[in-house]
């Protein structure tokens, strides 16, 4: 419990923690500057994984791929029921729970948030979790059993989609930020 509470952060303010508020600014304002910044960057991650979506889906979906980089890299428009390198298909209702879980998950964690990279890892995480929900919700072939549109083909590498990189992205972020000892409630720990 210790450990996760460590992870999480407990304290309401980044003083509790030991973290002296930035000049002129009490830590209120501090944390709620974070959660705008997470939900910010969550909105530019969806909004930009779903208008390519809707953009792959008029323009690209039943027509030849679209060669971006010689054959090294290529827009092909497919449908992945399943998780990444498509496999899990006959899962896609575990894999809409999963990601509807980890959605509530940044939610309960925003609130004890201090920390600004902390914010951008989430705000990733959070963007690309709603992008392929999204998906799995309203695509077909019906709700909750959605097919997530992929388009980004790299030679020799699985299609994914811009919500997927946000994904990755975040997932890299936080790796980074837990190595460095950074926790979300702005904390640094040596271990």
């Amino acid at each position: 419990m210790a450990e996760a509470e460590r992870i999480i952060g407990t304290p309401d303010t980044p003083e509790a923690a030991g973290a002296e508020p930035e000049w002129g600014e009490t830590a209120r304002p501090r944390g709620r500057r974070r959660i705008a910044v997470l939900f910010a960057v969550a909105a530019f991650a969806y909004t930009l994984d779903l208008v390519s979506k809707l953009l792959v889906v008029a323009k690209l979906e039943h027509h030849a791929p679209i060669e971006v980089l010689g054959d090294w890299l290529e827009f092909h428009a497919i449908r992945n029921p399943g998780a990444a390198f498509g496999f899990g298909a006959a899962f896609t209702v575990i894999f809409t729970m999963i990601a509807a879980a980890v959605i509530v998950v940044i939610a309960r964690l925003a609130r004890k948030l201090y920390s600004l990279p902390w914010a951008i890892a989430l705000g990733l995480l959070l963007g690309g979790a709603l992008g392929n929900l999204t998906d799995r919700i309203f695509r077909s072939p019906g709700i909750f059993q959605g097919e997530v549109v992929d388009f980004i083909a790299p030679k020799g590498f699985a299609v994914f989609n811009l919500a997927d990189s946000a994904i990755v992205c975040g997932g890299i972020l936080i790796v980074l930020l837990s190595f460095r000892g950074l926790d979300p409630d702005g904390t640094v720990h040596k271990d």
